[in-house]
């Protein structure tokens, strides 16, 4: 499955930025050994339900541990027995679109 997430806290920075505590977030993502990419906007994980949850859940600990209140956002694609969808799903977008050219 994948699964597109966005953790943030309540509470900004000095100058409206939530970086640190989006910081936060994302190294318990990386330091999980799942596959995972971030944009400005999301976090994408691949795994199976459980170990994906769980990196979610402790990312978004580690948001709370610095902000009395967490928004999270979650959108999951769950495709059982399929798996390097995390880049797959780009490289069928980008064949089509060659295609159309």
């Amino acid at each position: 499955m994948l699964v597109a997430f966005s953790i943030a806290p309540a509470t900004a920075g000095p100058e409206g930025s939530v970086h640190d505590a989006v910081a936060a977030a994302v190294r318990v993502v990386r330091e999980s050994g799942l596959p995972n990419r971030t944009d400005a906007m999301f976090t994408t994980l691949e795994g199976e339900w459980d170990e994906v949850f769980d990196v979610v859940r402790r990312a978004t600990d580690a948001v709370l541990a610095v902000s009395p209140r967490a928004s999270l956002v979650l959108k999951a694609d769950i495709r059982p027995g399929w798996t390097g969808e995390l880049d797959g799903k780009v490289v069928r977008l980008e064949h089509a679109l060659e295609g159309d050219a």
